[in-house]
């Protein structure tokens, strides 16, 4: 299993975030990957590029969002093939918080498009905006992103886990989702068809002409608290460190509250 292959690195980060690998005692044990049953080509993909026996099956339940809801789920048993997978960095067990990128070398954006594929969303907000968004409770996972789609849009992100449950939801929106996702999903590349059809559709976001372009965000620096720290006045700061008076407000506030 080549990460630098594109089909198996999306194949991995696929399944580091909605694949489950079991440990059974002795020799046994499982990985599985469920999705509803309109993304089944993709295990179908995945069962047709693994060098082992998989099977692939269907059910259909009752959930908390629909009373008759059908999942495909593909099952691989082969010893040496889950060893392989633990190896590259996908853990037995509860693994949410502890998957991380491989620590060889890989293909970026193909191990991108299959994490966002099993743990994110790609399309149109409520109001009409273009957007590619991950939630994870990873930090590794979670950084990464942040750093690779800068270095791809600009847009910098910081993550922060959300206080009702501690995941971090990672959001792109406007021009960075149209880079993100144009650079993500390209022509011919292995993914969930319906993501990859709103990929090829936010591409045609036009921003209004009336909608302002709010300038790149600037961090602060040590330097800079302990500049608005020592002056102690938000209006003077602002002219010492070319701010505006609300930022300086609002930074010596979470300053003095410990909240930065």
């Amino acid at each position: 299993m080549d990460l630098q292959d594109p089909r198996y690195a999306y194949m991995f980060g696929f399944l580091q975030a909605d694949g489950h690998l079991a440990q059974g005692s002795g020799r046994k044990g499982k990985l599985t990957a469920e999705v509803n049953a309109r993304d089944i080509e993709i295990l179908r993909e995945f069962q047709r590029i693994t060098p082992y026996y998989s099977s692939i099956s269907e059910r259909t339940r009752a959930t908390n969002f629909s009373e008759s809801h059908t999942s495909a789920t593909w099952s691989l048993c082969s010893l040496e093939a889950r060893s392989t997978l633990n190896e590259l960095g996908l853990p037995y067990g509860r693994k949410s918080m502890n998957i991380r990128p491989p620590r060889v070398e890989f293909s970026r954006r193909d191990y991108l498009r299959g994490v966002i594929d099993a743990d994110g969303s790609v399309g149109y907000t409520s109001t009409g905006l273009p957007f590619v968004s991950l939630t994870t409770a990873s930090t590794a996972l979670g950084a990464y992103l942040c750093h690779y789609a800068k270095k791809i849009t600009g847009a910098e992100r910081t993550i922060k886990r959300n206080a009702r449950d501690g995941i971090y939801n990672i959001l792109y929106t406007k021009e960075a989702a149209q880079g993100l996702a144009a650079h993500l999903y390209y022509e011919g590349c292995l993914g969930l068809e319906r993501k990859k059809d709103k990929a090829a559709e936010i591409r045609g976001w036009v921003r209004p002409a009336d909608m302002r372009v709010a300038p790149p965000r600037r961090r602060w620096s040590p330097q800079d608290d302990e500049t608005l720290l020592r002056l102690n006045d938000p209006a003077t700061a602002a002219v010492a460190l070319d701010r505006t008076e609300q930022s300086c407000t609002m930074r010596l506030w979470r300053l003095r509250t410990g909240r930065a």
